[in-house]
C-alpha cells in the first residue's frame, strides 16, 4: 500500500502537466467520469505530439469545417430536387431507355409529389423540402451525380471512403488528418445515427490505415439525457474529485511504461489517446450536446424531433471548433423506399426537412456558413421506371422505385459553393446523368478543395505507396466554386 501511494505523490499534480507528458488524440468514449478541480488547464493549443493539432492545408481555404446529411438508403432526384414533367408524359408506359437496374423496374412512374420555384434563383423543389427551398438561394444542386454500381454496401463505402472495394479511410478521416482539429477538447470528427448503426457500420467513418485517432466518435442521438447520450459522461463512481485525479494520473503512469516498450504499436497509442480524450470531454461535452442551453425561439425553428435535436448539436459543434460531423437519419437504410414511396419520402422528409431548412437559416445568420459546407444527399438515387413486384406478390401492389447509381441528386451549401445555382442534368426521365457528370471522386476532390487542399497531394504513405482519398481519379468541379 505505501507504495502504491509513493507512486501517486510522485505523479504530476495538474491536468497541463499530465497533458504535458502526454500524446493527445481521439477516440472512442471509453473512460468513465474523471474531472479535475482544476479546469483551467483543459486544452486550448495543440502540442506538438497532438495528432489533432490544427494544421494549415495546401492554399487558403473557403470553408473549415463540414456537416454532411446524410439521407442513407437513397433518396429519390425526381421527387426531391429534379422535377422531370416527362414522367407525367410517360406515367404508365415505357421510356426510351434501358439501363440495367438492380431489381426488375416497369413503366415510367411520375412524382406524386408537386415542385415549386423558390428564390431569386428560381431553382425548382419538391413540396417535401420547402424548407430547404426557402434557402435554396444559398443552395448549389448537384442533378449530374454518379456512382459505380446500385448496392448499398460498396456505394456507402464509395461515398464515405472513396473505394467501394477495399478498406480505405473515411473522408471525415482524411479532413481530420489533413487539418487536425480547432477544439482539443471534443473529437475532430463526430458520426451521429440515432438508434444504431447504417449498413456497414462504423466501416462507413473508419480511419483505416490512418491512425485510429482520426477514426470517428460514434453518438447515438435518438436519446436526450446528456448520460444516456454519452456514455460515462458523469461520474458514477461516488469518488471525490481529487482521487479521481490521481486513478488517471497512475493509469498514465502505468500505459507510458507499457507503451515505452511498444512505440510502434498503433492500437495501444490510439487507446491511450481514447482515455485522454474522455478525461478532457467530461466538461465541454455536456455543454455542446445539451440543446436546452438554446433559446426557446431556436428550438422551435430546429423543430420537436430526433433529426431536430441532431442537427441543432451538428450546429453547436461547428460553433465549438469541431471539424466533420456526418449525420446519418437512422439506422439500416431507411431512405431505402421500394414500395410506397410517397408515403416513406414524405414520413422520412417530415423528420428532416424543417430542421435542414432551419440549420441553413442559422449558420447564415451567424455568419457560419461562410466557412462551413454543408452536404446533403445519399449513397445513390433511385429509379424513374417503377419497381415491378417480386415474384408471387400481388400484381401492382408495388408503387416505390429502385436504385439508381446513374444519375441522382446531392447539394451543398456555404463553404465557398455557389448559391442558387444548379449543375449538371440528367436525361429528360432523370435515369442518368447527361451533362456535367460529377462522379463520387469528383465530389470528394472537390470537397478537400474547398478545404484548402489539392486532393492528389493530400497522401498517406502505407505498404509501399502514397495514398489518397480519390485514388488515381477525380477532378474538382470547379464551376459549383464561388
Amino acid at each position: 500500500m505505501s507504495d502504491f501511494l509513493s507512486a501517486l505523490n510522485r505523479l504530476p499534480a495538474t491536468r497541463r502537466d499530465f497533458l504535458r507528458r502526454s500524446g493527445i488524440g481521439l477516440g472512442s468514449l471509453g473512460l468513465a467520469g474523471v474531472l479535475s478541480d482544476d479546469t483551467s488547464g483543459l486544452l486550448h493549443a495543440a502540442t506538438a505530439t497532438n495528432p489533432m493539432a490544427p494544421k494549415t492545408p495546401h492554399f487558403a481555404p473557403k470553408a473549415k469545417a463540414v456537416i454532411h446529411l446524410f439521407l442513407n438508403g437513397g433518396p429519390s432526384q425526381v421527387d426531391t430536387f429534379d422535377p422531370k414533367p416527362a414522367l407525367d408524359k410517360y406515367h404508365g408506359k415505357s421510356i426510351p431507355l434501358n439501363l440495367r437496374t438492380e431489381r426488375e423496374t416497369g413503366a415510367a412512374y411520375r412524382s406524386p409529389f408537386k415542385f415549386k420555384k423558390y428564390g431569386e434563383s428560381g431553382i425548382e423543389v419538391s413540396e417535401l423540402f420547402s424548407h430547404v427551398g426557402e434557402m435554396i438561394d444559398d443552395v448549389c444542386v448537384v442533378r449530374s451525380m454518379h456512382a459505380d454500381v446500385p448496392n448499398h454496401e460498396p456505394s456507402l463505402m464509395l461515398m464515405n471512403c472513396g473505394s467501394g472495394q477495399l478498406v480505405r479511410p473515411s473522408v471525415g478521416s482524411w479532413v481530420t488528418y489533413g487539418l487536425g482539429s480547432e477544439n482539443q477538447n471534443l473529437p475532430g470528427f463526430i458520426s451521429m445515427c440515432p438508434s444504431g448503426y447504417p449498413i456497414k457500420g462504423a466501416e462507413n467513418w473508419q480511419a483505416g490505415f490512418l491512425p485510429g485517432a482520426y477514426q470517428a466518435t460514434y453518438i447515438d442521438s435518438r436519446h436526450q439525457e446528456i448520460e444516456k447520450l454519452i456514455a460515462n459522461i458523469r461520474n458514477a463512481t461516488g469518488l471525490p474529485r481529487d482521487q479521481q485525479r490521481r486513478q488517471l494520473d497512475l493509469l498514465q503512469t502505468l500505459n507510458e511504461r507499457h507503451q515505452q516498450a511498444r512505440q510502434q504499436d498503433a492500437e495501444l497509442e490510439s487507446r491511450v489517446q481514447s482515455f485522454e480524450l474522455a478525461y478532457r470531454m467530461q466538461i465541454e461535452a455536456t455543454d455542446a450536446f445539451d440543446i436546452s442551453n438554446e433559446p426557446q425561439s431556436i428550438r422551435d425553428m430546429y423543430g420537436d424531433s430526433i433529426q431536430a435535436r441532431q442537427i441543432l448539436i451538428a450546429r453547436r459543434l461547428v460553433e465549438r471548433g469541431v471539424r466533420y460531423i456526418q449525420l446519418w437519419h437512422g439506422a439500416g437504410q431507411p431512405w431505402d423506399s421500394h414500395d410506397k414511396i410517397e408515403n416513406n419520402h414524405r414520413r422520412l422528409a417530415g423528420e428532416c426537412s424543417q430542421a435542414i431548412g432551419a440549420l441553413l437559416k442559422d449558420l447564415k445568420q451567424r455568419s457560419l456558413l461562410d466557412d462551413t459546407l454543408v452536404v446533403w444527399g445519399g449513397e445513390f438515387g433511385r429509379t424513374p421506371t417503377v419497381e415491378l413486384p417480386k415474384p408471387g406478390a400481388n400484381a401492382g401492389t408495388n408503387s416505390g422505385r429502385d436504385h439508381n447509381h446513374y444519375g441522382f441528386t446531392m447539394w451543398l451549401a456555404g463553404g465557398g459553393v455557389k448559391g442558387g445555382h444548379v449543375h449538371g442534368a440528367t436525361d429528360e426521365f432523370g435515369f442518368q446523368a447527361v451533362e456535367d457528370r460529377v462522379h463520387v471522386h469528383d465530389l470528394h476532390a472537390t470537397i478537400l478543395h474547398l478545404l484548402g487542399f489539392d486532393h492528389e497531394r493530400l497522401t498517406y504513405r502505407y505498404a509501399g505507396r502514397d495514398f489518397r482519398l480519390t485514388d488515381v481519379h477525380g477532378n474538382v468541379a470547379h464551376e459549383i466554386i464561388a
